[in-house]
């Protein structure tokens, strides 16, 4: 898979039990489908490790305390925790609906705050962060304490100035001493919710910090995938990264960070400000087969930033139609060389758009035989179930 660290395809070869941790969902609104690309996304990585015979031990987490959050059940006058697990279970649904195979352990910001706040209080013991002295409560961590800061990313420190107050930074708060220092805990507010935090006193833990005390919980010190959306490569997944490899001294954290690209709509970045998503309940709801919307997606490269038209909707569900017709026909070219080549591209660097070309082959030559092809009467069987094992596509 692609590394984004190495900026190069590189082996996964996790050395046992294969362990992948995937920044999930803010739940203030419904799962849009730039949510359920990168969700196929690491579903396959899952798929594929199975396939090789890797126990997966898979954690998700869900960012169930957030400004977001707060700002959208302000603004609709509802209770923030309702909110969240309306949202919450509405995304399990849709992620059922798609067959993403669950993560081992999903689990709640709010839920690990005890063990969040814990591991704030080791990083000022060590000098690796600090507290603001406006009286706010507010920790913010010393990126000097993280000499390869950076890394991850690759990006310039101009970049990450660019970037950082785009996606939830403040490098313009007073008293911080680099403007690119990420929030560890926000001090009690008056109207905010906020739990006690020791000698931290009462608030509540800042994003990033979130996730690295979670995968170090349950998946220990280095991960083999760390996952999420392209728009996470910073500053989330590299402050991530910092915080845990300074509480552990143990480095990389992951040796994969994999990133999944946007989706947009008719060409335009589907984002909640330009109010132009599309849900995945909504499509649902109007009787879409939701493997034609799993399809759909699969059909460009995990990687890419691309768009979601009718169109792709609609070549998705006539795919899916030829498919089911040549599942159902009594016999087909070698499934076994269909198992082994959609492993093949799979393998590398999650080619779905090469393995569904394979299939639509194995279709054609299923539903229009040449005469001199040999076929097999098991082989039909075995096409349906590969596609439904390594890609997700129930027939």
């Amino acid at each position: 898979m692609f590394d984004t660290a190495r900026q190069a395809v590189h082996p996964t070869d996790p050395p046992g039990t294969a362990t992948m941790y995937v920044c999930g969902i803010t739940p203030y609104d419904a799962t849009h489908l730039g949510h359920a690309a990168t969700m196929i996304t690491f579903d396959l990585v899952q798929r594929m490790w199975r396939d090789a015979g890797h126990e997966v031990r898979y954690v998700q987490n869900v960012t169930d305390i957030d400004d977001p959050l707060l700002e959208r059940a302000e603004r609709d006058g509802e209770d923030w925790k309702v909110l969240a697990m309306r949202e919450t279970a509405l995304f399990r649904e849709d992620m059922e609906a798609l067959r993403i195979i669950p993560p081992a352990h999903y689990v709640g910001a709010v839920e690990s705050i005890p063990e969040i706040a814990e591991k704030v209080s080791e990083l000022l013991k060590d000098d690796a962060a600090y507290r603001l002295d406006d009286g706010t409560g507010d920790v913010y961590f010393d990126i000097t304490a993280a000499p390869r800061f950076g890394y991850e990313s690759n990006l310039s420190r101009a970049e990450m100035l660019e970037l950082f107050p785009e996606r939830g930074g403040d490098p313009d708060r007073a008293g911080k001493r680099d403007p690119l220092d990420p929030l560890l805990w926000r001090g009690a507010r008056e109207g905010e919710p906020s739990w006690p935090g020791g000698e931290l006193g009462q608030g509540r833990p800042g994003w990033h910090i979130e996730c690295t005390v979670i995968a170090l919980a349950l998946l220990g010190n280095t991960i083999d995938v760390q996952g999420g959306g392209n728009d996470l490569i910073f500053p989330h997944h590299e402050c991530s990264a910092a915080h845990a490899e300074r509480l552990t001294s143990a480095a990389p954290f992951a040796r994969h960070y994999v990133h999944a690209g946007m989706i947009g709509l008719d060409g335009e970045k589907m984002s909640k400000s330009l109010g132009n998503l599309v849900f995945v309940s909504r499509l649902r709801a109007d009787k879409v087969d939701p493997m034609a919307v799993r399809l759909a997606l699969l059909s460009g490269h995990y990687r890419a930033d691309r768009s979601w038209t009718d169109d792709l909707l609609a070549t998705a569900h006539q795919r899916l139609d030829r498919w089911r017709r040549a599942a159902a026909a009594p016999a087909g070219p070698s499934g076994e060389a269909f198992l082994a080549a959609v492993r093949d591209r799979l393998a590398d660097d999650l080619d779905s758009p090469g393995a569904l070309r394979l299939a639509d082959e194995w279709a054609d030559q299923t539903l229009t035989p040449s005469p001199d092809t040999p076929t097999d009467p098991t082989a039909p069987a075995l096409f349906s179930r590969t596609l439904d094992a390594l890609l997700g596509i129930r027939l």
